[in-house]
């Protein structure tokens, strides 16, 4: 069924399902809390150390990129999950893929911690 809302409630509408999937993902995917804790627990590191705005925005889009990321893996694997839950080689290879791509994302955002730090710091 389409949506029939228009304009404001439209936004209004769009507002109120992502809140749902936040909560969802709370709720049911523990990796998910983890990484928004750990995300957190970075954007107050950024705010607390002197860094310049473009490395604040580095460091706080790696680690929100983290979380968006593993939301789009939950909602992969919630998917996958809904059609059947026999094996099938493309049912692995989707879930596995969200999961690479988190660890990638992850790999992405300790890259670019970890050089604007030794730059900030070290040099």
């Amino acid at each position: 069924m389409a949506n029939q809302s228009t304009g404001f409630i439209r936004i209004i509408k769009a507002i109120e399902y992502s809140a749902k999937g936040i909560k969802a993902a709370w709720k049911n995917e523990a990796a998910f809390r983890q990484e928004t804790i750990v995300a957190l627990l970075a954007i107050i590191i950024t705010f607390s150390l002197d860094f310049g705005l473009l490395e604040r925005l580095l460091l706080i889009g790696s680690v929100v990129l983290v979380v968006i990321v593993e939301i789009l893996n939950s909602a992969i694997e919630a998917v996958v999950d809904r059609i059947g839950s026999e094996y099938h080689e493309l049912s692995g290879r989707a879930k596995d893929m969200g999961s690479a791509a988190v660890l990638l994302t992850i790999f992405l955002a300790l890259f670019t911690w970890g050089m604007i730090f030794w730059s900030h710091f070290l040099c």
